[in-house]
């Protein structure tokens, strides 16, 4: 079918809240590449947000899953387990940045999920209820994760209230005039205010902002965030859905810190496209639910945890923690260029390969309007760009860790080009 054909099917039977407002079809895809229904072919720098960092069918991946679908494709784990299960569940629990010595890890299917179960298992762990999250987080599309959410539009605007007991504080962002301190005693303010440090069973962050911009926590803020939890018996939830799985030059964000978390949740490229999120955290805490509190139909599907098996192999045996690291500091120096030569361009951000950069306009001001004209241009000419942040002015790069250096400058002239045209 081609692609108009494909839009009038859109148009008549998806609703329009989960439709996206594109009309290219993907066909096929390969790396950092994909071609529509038309036969047009895509410089992809979406990943599909954050989920393909070893990109499209990496055929170690592929070959992982192929393999697995010829022994068990379904069970329910919550019924009869398979060994890549326990098997990712270990792995997991000696690469994560979690308290320890023991650790143990739970399967589910996506972000929301995890942030979802990570919460649960808080509140049975510590016998309290209250959580505190962050303005311009993104935790997921379901109610209790919309309530922790940091952002209106387009997530939470139509689906109130929200589940109670879900506080936020300013996320550290000194481009937003927030520094460490001030955000760190909105939260003492907090449990003044609105929740006391005795009622308050965990704080939740992203090492680096997904959705809300690309914002990184500084080591120093993480571990002062690490002692406040510690002083109050608070658990420390690290929420690195996008920002985990060599996405910043480390497998997780959280260890440019040097801090471990009670509770890390993973999913995205965890499995490189291929349904599943992890929470894992230190053995006494992961326990404190009872049996059968945690789990579904689907999770930890046998071939999701297959896939999951190869990416960890894929990101040691090709030395993408390198990579990521080498892409990241191209990519710095590419923005440096570009706020040099455009006006409009400022704020270039990156941690590994985890970069965006804003788009203001003549008062200095977040420039929304330009920012969705620069992906409009970008997609006339062949490349797949997001934006995201607080004021949907950051333009963010998730382009896969494994693209070749050709196709990655075609990507980034393309961007200068649409920068040059908008100017």
């Amino acid at each position: 079918m081609t692609n108009q054909e494909l839009n009038e099917l859109k148009n008549r039977f998806v609703a329009n809240g989960a439709a996206t407002p594109t009309t290219q079809f993907a066909e096929r895809a390969e790396n950092a590449e994909l071609w529509d229904a038309d036969g047009n072919r895509w410089i992809d720098f979406a990943g599909g947000i954050g989920v393909l960092n070893l990109g499209h069918r990496h055929p170690k991946i592929v070959a992982a899953v192929e393999a697995q679908l010829k022994k068990v494709m379904h069970t329910s784990a919550a019924v009869i387990s398979y060994a890549p299960y326990v098997q990712l569940c270990q792995k997991l629990c000696e690469l994560t940045p979690v308290r320890g010595p023991e650790r143990k890890a739970m399967l589910v299917n996506t972000g929301a999920e995890a942030l979802e179960n990570a919460v649960k298992i808080a509140r049975a762990a510590t016998g309290r209820t209250g959580i505190i999250t962050f303005d311009g987080a993104f935790h997921g599309r379901t109610m209790m994760t919309l309530a922790m959410t940091g952002k209106v539009l387009p997530y939470k605007n139509d689906f109130g209230p929200m589940p109670g007991d879900v506080f936020r504080a300013p996320f550290p962002n000194p481009l937003h005039g927030i520094s460490e301190e001030a955000s760190l005693e909105a939260i003492r303010t907090l449990f003044k205010t609105d929740i006391a440090p005795h009622r308050t069973a965990a704080i939740v962050i992203e090492p680096v902002q997904g959705e809300g911009g690309f914002y990184i926590a500084s080591p120093d803020y993480l571990k002062a965030l690490r002692a406040l939890c510690d002083e109050h018996g608070i658990l420390l939830i690290a929420d690195e859905v996008q920002s985990g799985f060599a996405r910043t030059g480390k497998l997780y964000a959280l260890e440019h810190s040097g801090i471990e978390a009670d509770i890390l949740t993973t999913a995205k490229s965890l499995a490189n496209g291929m349904p599943l999120s992890a929470v894992v955290g230190s053995a006494k805490v992961m326990d404190a639910s009872g049996p059968n509190s945690l789990g579904g139909t689907y999770s930890g599907n046998p071939l999701s945890c297959a896939a999951a098996l190869a990416v960890i192999e894929v990101i040691e045996e090709e030395n993408i923690l390198a990579r990521s690291e080498q892409m990241g500091k191209m990519l710095a120096e590419r923005f440096a260029v570009w706020e040099e030569r455009f006006p409009a361009v400022a704020h270039g951000r990156q941690l590994g390969a985890m970069a965006a950069f804003e788009l203001l306009d003549s008062d200095g001001k977040p420039d929304t309007q330009m920012t969705g004209a620069l992906c409009a241009k970008a997609r006339e000419k062949g490349l797949i760009l997001l934006s995201c942040g607080f004021y949907g002015n950051s333009i963010r790069i998730l382009v896969p860790l494994t693209v070749s250096s050709a196709v990655l400058e075609e990507g980034l002239s393309i961007i200068e080009q649409s920068l040059e045209a908008l100017s």
